[in-house]
């Protein structure tokens, strides 16, 4: 409510100064014009200083449905701009209303009226659509706009969007090119025509070797480049560009408006051999030798051109790989098209399964031409589409253009699912249109049993609920749905439906994700304004029975709102008292419990939230889910857990833990007796207020040891360090320093930054002007001797077993909400840290590093040898106790460049353990794709076992 009322306020602001005098206008209230037209899609190719004055002249005006603006063969008084709404044109031989024809719609952003300069009749009568919002601009203004920029406003207004109509239009011819002019001032295509110019004057003038003559099979090709080494050229020049695939991109924006081509237009432009040219030199426009009529590059501009460049480049690499068959899209185009394709709002009900299926087929389509028809009403559904960029009419016989798709919109689907023809016909509206389209074999494939289990919820025109049947195990389907999209007000009306279903997953995920897309405070108020609800109308006034109240739907309802925040509690085992607002909720709901005579529900309430207070949830003996709950294993649990992972383990003696410690060097280990399976000690995961001490060390290597809670941020540390340095807090700066001597400053806001700290990196606190100058402690070099010994103490497998106690004890602190928050961000979900998610990953890290230095620590080649044997057998036992990440960590240690080196000792290796290693190896291929590939198979023939 704050929001939109704010949002009220902004718009009544900005129109109330539209409505004065220009003369009354004072210079804040340009500034909020300016600041409101500047987003307006009609006023992007506006130079600043010329929108500036529009602000100045122009006035607000609104206009209900129906409502005509003018007629054909007016004199024209005014200039307009369409804010939001719509209107069609409507152009008549005779000038009749009754013969006229709809020959456009203008939308948002569209500019007409600039017949006015020339005094020339209005070409079509213009007609309100709906209620509309318009930005005006009378004759005589417009004229002295005009006449101080007339060049600009010459080559703005004719390319601006204009009503077509067999009535001629006078329109100023284009001034030439002017490379003076700044970017900001050209339309997209002089934009890149220009960027086009200055690319070819840099590699002219300062590059002459890459445009140039060159000769293959006997031909000559005058004045080209090769693929390639434009591309190492972007690199170079850019610091914007930080991949090979980037700069592809860029190239491919220059290709597609044609300013650069492949010299036999056979090619896309790729990362190849191959020859491509400039548009002057494929037109032979310039005389003499190379560079002789090019103009001079200014550095600055053509960085600007770059940055351009790099922000339409995603979007061109897209459609270079669309345009692929997909028999010849590679992994990484799949991959990357599967990521598009999740920010597209016509996919958001798919699951990702879908998603990545379409993104083998789903194909790039443009058309050009406004009043083009894409698809006739009546003909066969071959195609879905999607809109990627422009607008659509939509026109049925009889009745006209009877609405408009945009960006995001989709069309095309029911004649496919339905087998019937197409319903209308689609007009494009825009000179340039982008579709994706997926072709009717695909789209029954992959996507019409999905459609034909898919139920939507509509409200006012717009999806608020989409429903999928959920399969049962045998393929049929159930009667029970599950949540691909939604608003969270219908979500929440879902949950408490089905929050009675305890194997129901969309409900678990909903409450462990909800801080994504609406605050704790939204989803208290939602659930407590259901809980109030009298189901069946009526008031308070008269008695429920009067006011026609269903009292047992009423109780009913009440009892789901208190079923489904038991169920959050259950999901998210957390304090109370760490959320204020679901504190002051819980308070509410239980005194209203109370007054409503629950006493029977309430006992059942309040005990759940005690046992949410000691971490001691109940469970659900048939879940087989994700639950926290179910994740917490009790003692005897873990009893039975262990003891099938390491049943020949148990008549060995266990090493003591301070010993392991010692060798691992874990910071995060705790030391004790030696662990018994039967007493299994429980690490305590780490919370926002757990108090943690740490160091914090200074420029003159000098020390302070701090103990604050870990959601700490990092002003509070700041606070302290800079006490002890004695400057203000704004001088200094808290930061990581690695052994590599590289600095990772933290930003004031972050929190739960010690857990962040790398093995061998320090925290450090300096003044801004030192940090630069700072190198790294020399413990931070690391251990200048193998631990050969410590290790040959213990066996193989007695080191593999205490690696995976220690393991799986830091695995279990790790809650499903560390890993929601790690994905989602932070700034989603304030208050909470990924600490114990933290210190699992850095124990991958560790564990490697550890492998690699002992190896390449051990002096003798026998002991390096026997060392090497060791690790490759701890390996083969942590695979054999299904610990994949010491697994992994040990492989990866063992693969390390600096371990790999050392031909003398994998020579002295036995010929079966190089096979082994060799068999494990395969598993880290370059690929990424196959390596998952493979860890999947691994995990999954484990299973099967």
């Amino acid at each position: 409510y704050f929001i939109q009322s704010n949002l009220r306020t902004m718009v009544a602001e900005w129109i109330s100064c539209l409505d004065k005098r220009p003369c009354d206008r004072s210079g804040e209230e340009l500034d909020i014009i300016y600041s409101r037209l500047k987003d307006v899609k009609a006023f992007e190719i506006f130079d600043p200083l010329l929108l500036q004055q529009i602000c100045y002249y122009g006035y607000y005006e609104d206009l209900e449905k129906g409502i005509t603006l003018y007629r054909q063969g007016d004199r024209g008084r005014n200039w307009y701009a369409v804010l939001s709404g719509s209107l069609d044109a409507n152009v008549s031989e005779q000038q009749e209303d009754k013969n006229a024809v709809t020959v456009c719609t203008l939308g948002v952003g569209a500019a007409f009226g600039e017949s006015v300069l020339d005094d020339s009749p209005r070409p079509a009568t213009v007609i309100t659509c709906e209620y509309t919002e318009l930005l005006r601009v009378e004759k005589d203004d417009l004229l002295k706009v005009w006449e101080r920029n007339r060049e600009l406003m010459s080559r703005l207004f004719s390319t601006s969007i204009r009503p077509p109509s067999p009535v001629s239009m006078v329109t100023e011819p284009s001034p030439p090119a002017d490379n003076t002019l700044s970017l900001s001032s050209k339309t997209l295509a002089d934009k890149i025509t220009f960027i086009g110019q200055q690319i070819r004057a840099a590699l002219l003038n300062n590059f002459p070797g890459i445009v140039a003559d060159r000769q293959i099979s006997l031909r000559t090709y005058r004045r080209c480049c090769i693929g390639s080494q434009l591309v190492d050229w972007v690199i170079q020049e850019c610091n914007l560009v930080h991949s090979r695939q980037q700069a592809v991109g860029m190239w491919q924006v220059l290709l597609e408006e044609g300013v650069l081509k492949h010299v036999c237009n056979e090619y896309n432009f790729e990362d190849k051999n191959l020859f491509y040219r400039f548009k002057e030199d494929d037109c032979g426009t310039e005389q003499g030798p190379p560079g002789t009529s090019a103009p001079l590059a200014d550095s600055v501009l053509l960085q600007e051109c770059f940055a351009t460049l790099a922000k339409m480049g995603p979007d061109a690499l897209m459609r270079l790989m669309l345009r692929k068959p997909p028999k010849e899209r590679t992994a990484e185009d799949l991959d990357y098209i599967y990521e598009e394709l999740l920010h597209i709002k016509a996919l958001s009900h798919l699951s990702n399964s879908v998603k990545r299926e379409l993104a083998s087929c789903i194909q790039f389509e443009s058309r050009e031409g406004a009043g083009t028809i894409l698809i006739k009403q009546g003909d066969e559904g071959k195609s879905w589409f999607i809109i990627l960029k422009g607008s659509v009419n939509v026109t049925i016989f009889g009745k006209g253009v009877v609405g408009q798709l945009h960006e995001g919109d989709d069309f095309g689907k029911l004649a496919i699912v339905n087998d019937a023809p197409r319903a209308a016909s689609i007009i494009l509206r825009d000179e340039r249109c982008h579709f994706l389209r997926v072709d009717k074999e695909d789209f029954n494939r992959i996507l019409r049993d999905v459609e034909a289990k898919t139920e939507r919820l509509k409200e006012n025109g717009k999806d608020v609920l989409v429903l999928e049947k959920i399969s049962r195990s045998d393929g049929s389907q159930s009667n029970k749905y599950t949540v691909m999209a939604g608003t969270p007000e219908k979500m929440v009306e879902f949950i408490l439906e089905s929050c009675r279903e305890d194997d129901d997953l969309f409900v678990e995920d909903f409450f462990m994700t909800f801080n994504v897309f609406m605050t704790v405070e939204r989803l208290c108020s939602l659930l407590l304004a259901h809980y109030m609800k009298n189901v069946g109308g009526g008031g308070d006034v008269a008695s429920e029975e009067e006011c026609g109240v269903d009292v047992k739907a009423t109780e009913h309802m009440k009892f789901r709102v208190i079923r489904a925040v038991i169920r959050w509690i259950e999901i998210l085992p957390q304090k109370m008292g760490e959320e204020q607002e679901l504190l002051g909720f819980i308070e509410s709901l239980r005194a209203s419990m109370l007054s409503d005579g629950m006493l029977s529900l309430l006992a059942n309430f309040e005990r759940s939230i005690e046992s949410s207070d000691n971490n001691l949830i109940p469970k659900n003996p048939n879940r087989k889910g994700r639950t926290a709950a179910n994740r917490k294993t009790s003692d005897t649990n873990a009893d039975k857990v262990l003891r099938s992972l390491f049943d020949e383990t148990t008549s060995k003696p266990p090493v003591e833990e301070e010993k392991m410690d010692e060798i691992m060097n874990c910071p995060y280990s705790s030391s004790g007796d030696s662990i018994d399976l039967h007493r299994l000690v429980k690490r305590v995961p780490l919370t926002a207020r757990t108090a943690v001490k740490f160091k914090i060390f200074y420029p003159d290597q000098s020390y302070s040891t701090m103990k604050l809670p870990l959601g700490s941020s990092v002003c509070e540390i700041v606070k302290y360090a800079s006490e002890k340095l004695g400057v203000a807090s704004e001088e200094c700066l808290v930061f990581e320093m690695k052994s590599s001597g590289e600095k990772n400053i933290f930003k004031e806001t972050e929190t739960c930054i010690i857990t962040t700290i790398t093995h061998n990196g320090r925290l450090f606190a300096a003044k801004k002007g030192e940090v630069e100058k700072l190198k790294p402690l020399l413990e931070q070099e690391g251990p200048n001797s193998s631990s050969f010994n410590e290790l040959e103490i213990m066996s193989s497998r007695e080191i593999a077993y205490q690696m995976t106690l220690f393991d799986f004890e830091l695995f279990n602190c790790v809650s499903e909400s560390e890993l929601v928050c790690s994905i989602f961000k932070k700034d989603h979900f304030p208050g909470k840290i990924v600490g114990n998610l933290d210190c699992f990953l850095a124990r991958f890290n560790e564990v490697q590093n550890w492998v690699t230095t002992e190896i390449c620590l051990t002096p003798l080649l026998s002991k390096r040898v026997h060392i090497l044997r060791k690790f490759i057998k701890i390996a083969q036992h942590c695979r054999d106790f299904q610990n994949m990440l010491a697994f992994f960590g040990v492989i990866m240690g063992i693969s390390n460049i600096a371990v790999s080196r050392l031909t003398n000792t994998w020579e002295k290796l036995p010929s079966k353990f190089k096979k082994l290693f060799k068999e494990f190896e395969t598993l880290l291929v370059s690929d990424i794709q196959e390596t998952l590939q493979g860890i999947r198979n691994f995990v999954g023939e484990w299973c099967r076992n």
